[in-house]
């Protein structure tokens, strides 16, 4: 029923790993077989097998297919090095670019997580989809509710300043900064952003879909190319939302910054799910699923699970980000002796806004307020800086911590897990006076 879906993620997963080990829990995707292979070679224990957990293929280990005569590259906009750095089919933004840049991120330096490619869609032929047993009829894949581009740019429309971040941003820092090794793409900080995003709540289109008190589970499914990993074709990137999250804040979003959306950044429309995890705002969004039975896909049991030895056998689920702070500094930024700086940054969390920011330049062992710049916003960012006059020439490491509304403090160390998942601790970043 709708109403009795839990808000709380933890209890989320798992009432879900209950069902899906009593096989409940569904993927029309994959078949039993599949999940056996992908689970084959785990040492994780009993719970993880049962539940599909494993270690993802660095990005440049993906099969995907050829490129179209079109597209050079599986990212279209330009990569200009002084803004990003490029991981394959990912891109990083480089914090020094946002010096300046005000609130918001431009579209020319967002960040860009692909498992596979950007496809390329024709808004005039694009539909949404809609389908399953939590619909009134229970519309089929092959017979669903569809929407057009025009038909949504109908429907009432709303605006979100908020963040996307990448689950692995930060994930450098496991080996860098804690000796521990981890798989996945070596994101530094710079795997997210902040823009005003506008769009139709997706509870709207439930809603006009005839969505039923009975579903439980929302999947959004995306138009890139089927991912494969260990030799199983994994299908297009989806993830289970539950209903009551699905009706509260997501947004699918068609403007991205006062814009229609970027083809890297899922045009014609993309979810966008506050707060969250990025693969939770599926881009290049065609079909979405309404169950009224709990589903499942790779990205929510394969994927995007912490595993280690502080979690369960079967992993624990991930859903909402971290706290996390980051210096509009290049990295071994070089300043000049003899002045006054003003370092700048910028601090986030998924648990809403930021109440302050410490800095120190001492190696940690005293801490003093940033000022802050402006009030973020809960699903976005606070803006801030501290002017620092280092005493001497010589190498500096200069540190960062925000504390959130909720009282969460970013620690000295993250939790290890495998994947390199929330890394959240305070990070050390070298600067050298000259």
């Amino acid at each position: 029923m709708v109403d009795q879906q839990p808000l709380d993620e933890r209890d989320y997963d798992r009432a879900r790993l209950r069902q899906w080990r009593a096989g409940l829990a569904t993927d029309a995707r994959l078949t039993r077989r599949d999940v056996a292979r992908l689970a084959a070679g785990l040492s994780l224990g009993a719970g993880a097998a049962a539940f599909a957990g494993g270690r993802p293929p660095a990005a440049s280990a993906a099969e995907r297919p050829a490129a179209p005569e079109a597209q050079a590259g599986p990212i279209l906009k330009p990569l200009p090095p002084e803004l990003f750095t490029v991981f394959g089919t990912n891109a990083e933004m480089r914090w020094e670019a946002m010096t300046g840049a005000g609130h918001l991120v431009p579209v020319d330096r967002f960040f860009v997580r692909n498992h596979t490619r950007t496809p390329v869609v024709d808004a005039e032929t694009w539909r949404l989809r809609l389908f399953g047993t939590g619909l009134r009829g229970s519309p089929t894949a092959e017979a669903p509710v569809e929407f057009g581009y025009a038909d949504l740019r109908r429907l009432p429309a709303e605006s979100v300043t908020a963040f996307l971040e990448c689950a692995g941003n930060g994930r450098s820092f496991f080996g860098g900064q804690q000796g521990q090794s981890v798989s996945g793409t070596a994101w530094g900080l710079g795997a997210v952003g902040v823009a005003r995003w506008r769009g139709v709540r997706l509870g709207t289109v439930l809603r006009r879909a005839g969505l039923t008190r009975a579903a439980v589970d929302v999947q959004p499914e995306g138009l890139d190319p089927d991912f494969v990993s260990g030799g199983v074709n994994l299908g297009p990137v989806r993830r289970p939302l539950p209903v009551v999250k699905a009706l509260d804040d997501v947004l699918l979003a068609y403007e991205m910054n006062g814009r229609p959306l970027p083809p890297d950044h899922g045009f014609p429309v993309r979810l966008v799910v506050p707060s969250w995890i990025g693969i939770a705002s599926v881009k290049w969004v065609g079909r979405i699923e309404v169950s009224a039975s709990p589903l499942f896909s790779p990205w929510n049991t394969q994927f995007y699970r912490l595993f280690g030895p502080d979690y369960p056998a079967g992993g624990e689920l991930i859903d909402r980000q971290v706290v996390k702070s980051a210096f509009e500094l290049p990295w071994n930024a070089s300043l000049p002796a003899g002045r006054t700086h003003v370092l700048r940054g910028r601090s986030w969390s998924g648990n809403g806004r930021i109440r302050h920011v410490e800095v120190s330049t001492d190696g940690g062992m005293t801490w003093q307020r940033a000022c802050a710049l402006g009030r973020g916003e809960a699903a976005g960012w606070q803006r801030w800086e501290f002017p620092w006059r280092p005493g001497a020439p010589g190498a500096y490491t200069v540190r960062a911590r925000a504390t959130d509304v909720t009282g969460a403090t970013q620690p000295a160390q993250t939790s290890y897990n495998t994947l390199g998942y929330l890394f959240g601790a305070v990070v050390a970043h070298p600067v050298t006076v000259v």
